[in-house]
């Protein structure tokens, strides 16, 4: 598992952690990937999506400098040593994402000879909603749309973020992606949405209600209150392992059945 973590001064790096049964987490005691570009000063390598492509492990993360937050990439063979692949879409430069980028989720299965990967982006309004942008060697990306493929919706719990979570998977109703949203209150939620395996722009179903929300009291109480914000998900036998950031100070586990 690879996770986040603040020092004292609030600069975030990336860990790593191992585990025999998907429960129960070693970490090692140095950080694998920690801020070294001048995108990353200061403030850190934040919100880590992994996906293994063809023996190759990409990992999209948020370079923060304290001023700008953009989408990043870096790729390792390993999950030890790290190779940067630079900004893959920069800030103040979107479509319709006209301010930040963050949290991209890759789907591993090539679509209509394209990668595809949905993302973070920050529009005029200073809400969050979600973007999807394409690549042909992984590295090198393209926004796919003039607007958001999943827009805030006022009054709900999606109503003021709409962030991807971990990497898609293809089942047989379409492309499953699980998110994270936030309302206006700024409470964390998890929710799905299912885009179409032709075109992944195209949204068939998504959460009226969200599937996970805060509840006990390390997910209420924390350096951030209020949040559940899933970022891996594996499965083992007939069930998922969703690991979620509780309160952003802990790490969680849940368990769903595959059907």
């Amino acid at each position: 598992m690879l996770y986040r973590a603040q020092d004292a001064n609030g600069t975030s790096r990336i860990g790593y952690a191992e585990s025999k049964d998907g429960i129960h987490f070693t970490s090692r005691k140095e950080p694998v990937f920690s801020p070294e570009a001048d995108y990353e000063k200061d403030g850190g390598v934040e919100d880590p999506r992994l996906v293994e492509i063809d023996g190759t492990f990409y990992l999209t993360y948020t370079g923060y400098n304290k001023k700008d937050a953009q989408l990043c990439l870096a790729t390792s063979k390993d999950l030890v040593h790290w190779t940067r692949r630079g900004v893959i879409l920069p800030a103040y430069k979107g479509n319709w994402n006209v301010k930040w980028t963050k949290s991209g989720a890759i789907l591993p299965t090539k679509i209509q000879g394209k990668y595809w990967m949905y993302f973070l982006g920050t529009s005029a309004d200073n809400t969050d909603q979600m973007g999807i942008a394409s690549s042909t060697d992984l590295i090198h990306w393209t926004e796919e749309t003039k607007t958001p493929v999943l827009p805030r919706r006022p009054g709900m719990f999606d109503s003021r973020v709409v962030e991807p979570g971990p990497a898609p998977i293809i089942t047989n109703d379409g492309i499953l992606l699980i998110y994270n949203a936030a309302d206006d209150n700024l409470i964390y939620r998890t929710a799905v949405v299912v885009f179409d395996v032709k075109d992944p722009r195209k949204v068939l179903w998504r959460s009226e209600h969200p599937l996970l929300e805060p509840e006990l009291q390390w997910e209420k109480v924390g350096q951030v209150p209020n949040v559940i914000f899933v970022e891996g998900m594996v499965r083992k036998g007939d069930r998922y392992l969703l690991y979620y950031g509780g309160a952003d100070k802990y790490i969680g586990i849940a368990e769903s059945p595959v059907r």
